[in-house]
């Protein structure tokens, strides 16, 4: 198959991490066909890279109608609710739409010949892990109706016949394109390079009044078992993840089988490291976050090992932490961001 010959559906793909996947996508030469229900997506995001459609993909109708238009090769999921404290408080929301609305995304894109799937997973799969770092073997063991969704969805999808398969599985997403426009637009905000970030960058009052941001970001516990006792945990940059993603498009379109696999740094990165970067990157020396108790069920480490990911897909990320909080205040300086959190905040 010729790259430039292929249609890629692209699910979610008007959200954070799908829009610069699309936008990925479209360089490497395929064309993104994007379909979002805008609920948590945004339509300037959804028509960056190609073709857009606005439905749910819980909808078979609109999901076949799509499928006929573009006739596409394979597709990439990523349509889901992402926050773990809302799936506590409403699981039944993120059931019927993490798991089953995906089983019918998935159902219907393989009546209509669409026979390989990229997943956008997460380790959020593995809960309290057994072991550090996270192996694909790990035991999963979610601790909340997020993981549980996802993995649940995983589970339907490796269930259809005929359809070959590869679950991305990954922690904490960071950066953006802002030279792009594209970069994290999320409300609320509960990330912690955005929370770190948008205070010290001389964001709009309104803006920081909005996330709840005005009283600046704090380091919660210093007496972890870690290098310098604060918790540690693993970031991507949401363009090396984007790469991973058409890695494994690539992998299955090239004959390979049904996989998993996990994508980290390698050893992750504490918060003090965080908070010392941001100093750097920033230019503010001054920066100095207060300290809260640790809070009840954070793990010291969370870090997955992505050799599998290295060795089969060829996947190594390349941007670190420094290149992430710098893409990230470009983006958050843009009257673009500014303007959507805020129209966000107002419709909910």
């Amino acid at each position: 198959m010729q790259p430039d010959k292929g249609h890629i559906l692209v699910s979610g793909g008007a959200g954070y991490i799908g829009s610069h996947v699309a936008l990925t996508l479209k360089k490497a030469g395929f064309t993104p066909v994007v379909v979002d229900s805008l609920v948590k997506g945004n339509r300037w995001a959804g028509e960056k890279s190609g073709p857009f459609r606005q439905g749910d993909i819980g909808d078979a109708a609109f999901v076949a109608a799509v499928c006929d238009e573009f006739k596409p090769v394979a597709a990439l999921h990523f349509a889901a609710f992402i926050e773990v404290g809302e799936s506590v408080a409403k699981p039944d929301m993120y059931f019927a739409n993490n798991r089953d609305k995906a089983k019918i995304f998935f159902e219907t894109i393989a009546a209509k010949g669409v026979k390989n799937i990229v997943f956008s997973s997460t380790a959020a799969v593995y809960g309290e892990p057994e072991e550090v770092p996270i192996k694909e073997t790990t035991a999963q063991k979610p601790i909340n109706p997020y993981g549980q969704s996802k993995l649940e969805a995983e589970q339907a999808m490796r269930a259809i016949a005929g359809v070959k398969s590869v679950a991305l599985r990954y922690f904490n997403v960071a950066g953006g394109a802002p030279e792009a426009g594209l970069g994290e637009t999320h409300y609320p905000e509960t990330h912690v390079i955005p929370r770190i970030v948008l205070p010290l960058i001389d964001a709009p009052a309104a803006l920081l009044d909005t996330l709840g941001l005005k009283a600046g970001f704090k380091l919660f516990g210093t007496d972890y078992p870690t290098r310098d006792g604060t918790a540690v945990r693993d970031y991507i940059h949401v363009l090396d993840l984007a790469d991973a993603h058409v890695l494994a498009l690539r992998y299955l379109l090239g004959g390979g089988d049904t996989n998993i696999f996990n994508l980290g740094s390698g050893d992750g990165f504490s918060v003090s490291e965080i908070v010392a970067a941001t100093r750097k990157v920033l230019n503010r020396p001054d920066f100095a976050p207060g300290v809260a108790p640790r809070r009840a069920g954070d793990p010291a480490t969370l870090v997955a090992d992505s050799s599998k990911a290295r060795s089969v897909l060829g996947w190594t990320p390349h941007r670190g932490i420094e290149e992430m909080i710098a893409s990230a205040a470009e983006w958050h300086r843009t009257q673009l961001y500014v303007d959507t959190v805020i129209a966000k905040a107002r419709a909910s």
